[in-house]
């Protein structure tokens, strides 16, 4: 995270960086190149990225990564939200969870048209793409029948 950081602010990029309570720590966390928000806890950051931001853009990560990719994605399903969503499978790394993903299809756990609420790419540029040109869609859910 910090060298993209670092990258974004080197471009003029206003960089927010949002971290729990917890994690403020000296060698986790720097206002060095951003704006610097602490929160209480992760419940409270992400409810701060999710009112601020503009669209969301998964890279590979680990635990908590996954865990916010697949909340942003539920809370679009369940129209909390209509932004963007992109998951960017640099070098296949996203591969076997979109492998998941076709089963809860397959399945009929997950409704076709929640294919919708995602766009997985490989690279950088095409998020920017899709982002640039996205328009939120009134994806059917049945049980949220608008």
């Amino acid at each position: 995270m910090g060298v993209l950081m670092k990258s974004a602010a080197s471009k003029g990029v206003k960089v927010i960086g949002v971290a729990p309570e917890r994690l403020n720590r000296n060698n986790i966390v720097s206002d060095e190149f951003q704006e610097l928000v602490i929160t209480p806890d992760m419940k409270e950051r992400k409810e701060f990225m999710r009112s601020n931001s503009d669209a969301f853009i998964a890279l590979p990560g680990g635990f908590g990564t996954l865990e916010e990719v697949l909340e942003t994605i539920t809370l679009k399903q369940l129209k909390y939200h209509s932004k963007p969503i992109v998951i960017i499978n640099h070098k296949g790394f996203y591969d076997k969870l979109l492998e998941l993903f076709e089963i809860f299809y397959t399945e009929n756990f997950a409704n076709e048209a929640y294919r919708e609420l995602y766009f997985v790419c490989k690279t950088p540029l095409q998020a920017i793409e899709y982002i640039k040109n996205y328009k939120p869609k009134n994806i059917y859910d049945k049980y949220l029948r608008e």
